[in-house]
């Protein structure tokens, strides 16, 4: 399997971060890792191997990348506010330093599908949602959609709003859900095991489907078993089976 890394600068930032490529050819996978994590983890966990049939069959291309989550949402040092404009930085990164190194090397601008677990499945249904036209599908596994959980403080203002699904999905109206509606579909696994209930990802889960299906925005709930845990073992038969279904 082909395997390359790159360090891309982010000016947003003010420095530099990694993004890992796996595969030949197919159709480009962005992935965020769990909260905190690095482009490395997906592979360090077996996520790789899990889908290494799809890779080497031409089907897909992954692009892990690394998280900003220590700097913006998880830091709990700095309030809610700051943390979302943080999060904005690296949003930046994403859209223009790692977008265009993926398109250059699938040469050309595909549709890039996100996925990612944990606090990556926020970020896979975040991207897709505020940037469908880069990203117009999602495969979430175990997230929590809703960024006033984690443990937040301070005064909630527009940059909060704009990167928290559970609160702008509810008010979405007009040509931006009808656009909506015609360009992204988004499927939301979550188990009812062990750690799915105290982190929050299984009741919010359910949550951001329901405010999809109230404004219409096509999507999938898949809610797995009372023994599907909220951990890697799960996440890497999750990923295999929806990736084998979709790409």
């Amino acid at each position: 399997m082909r395997r390359r890394s790159i360090d891309l600068w982010s000016p947003a930032i003010g420095s530099s971060g990694s993004v890992v490529a796996y595969g030949h050819w197919g159709r480009p996978v962005i992935v965020f890792p769990a909260e905190a994590g690095r482009a490395g983890d997906f592979e360090s966990h077996g996520m790789v191997d899990a889908v290494a049939d799809l890779l080497d069959a031409g089907r897909i291309k992954l692009y892990c990348v690394d998280s900003y989550d220590s700097q913006s949402w998880s830091n709990r040092a700095i309030p809610l506010e700051e943390r979302a404009r943080r999060h904005g930085a690296y949003e930046s990164w994403i859209v223009n330093q790692v977008v265009p190194w993926i398109h250059e090397d699938c040469g050309g601008p595909l549709p890039i599908l996100t996925t990612g677990p944990s606090m990556g499945a926020y970020h896979a249904a975040n991207f897709t949602l505020r940037r469908g036209d880069l990203f117009p599908r999602a495969l979430c596994l175990s997230g929590n959609y809703d960024m006033s959980a984690l443990y937040g403080w301070g005064e909630q203002g527009d940059a909060f709003y704009f990167q928290n699904p559970i609160a702008y999905v509810a008010n979405l109206h007009g040509d931006p859900l009808q656009w909506l509606r015609g360009q992204v579909h988004l499927v939301l696994v979550v188990g009812q095991g062990m750690w799915e209930d105290t982190t929050g990802a299984e009741a919010s889960t359910r949550r951001l489907a329901g405010l999809l299906a109230e404004k219409g925005i096509p999507h999938e709930l898949d809610v797995w078993g009372h023994d599907v845990s909220h951990d890697w073992p799960w996440w890497r038969r999750q990923l295999a089976h929806h990736l084998h279904r979709s790409t």
